[in-house]
């Protein structure tokens, strides 16, 4: 008789923490493909949505992103260039950063962010990097080559190596 109360608790407790990981799974879903397709909107006028399906593999919950776009489930990595995954990969580092409770600091270091993003979409990928700077309050240290992405940085700092000694000058 126990024995039976005791299994059917812990089957009860299973679909709990079963629902709860459904419920949580969903969340994440919506708020990843959300903020990953917002960044990529911004930045590229015919834009993919980001698409997120957690699926059941050898007894594990994976992950697996899809760029859509006109219906059509791409591959990011071997079907969108290198643009559009460079905006992604940027969107999902900041929606990662956001998920932590409490957050950890509110400075972000990327070495050539949309180092593969076309000249003529740099421009508002400097824009769309200065507006969730501003919204999230989070401040970005950006080390590129990319003139165009310091468009709208608050400060730049040029380094130069003259006889071996780098030099930092500051441009603004």
């Amino acid at each position: 008789r126990l024995d039976e109360r005791l299994l059917k608790r812990h089957e009860q407790a299973k679909e709990i923490i079963r629902e709860v990981g459904i419920k949580t799974q969903e969340q994440l879903q919506y708020h990843i493909s959300d903020i990953t397709s917002l960044a990529l909107e911004a930045v590229f006028t015919d834009a993919y949505k980001l698409e997120v399906e957690f699926i059941q593999r050898r007894n594990k919950t994976e992950c697996d992103l899809y760029f859509v776009r006109d219906g059509e489930r791409i591959n990011p990595l071997t079907s969108s260039g290198g643009g559009a995954v460079d905006v992604a990969a940027f969107a999902l580092r900041i929606a990662s950063w956001s998920l932590n409770r409490p957050h950890s600091r509110n400075t972000i270091i990327l070495d050539e962010p949309m180092r593969f993003l076309s000249k003529d979409h740099q421009p508002k990928a400097s824009a769309m990097l200065k507006e969730i700077s501003r919204k999230l309050g989070i401040q970005f240290i950006i080390v590129t080559h990319e003139q165009t992405l310091t468009a709208y940085a608050d400060k730049i700092f040029e380094v130069r190596i003259r006889k071996g000694i780098s030099k930092v000058e500051n441009k603004i």
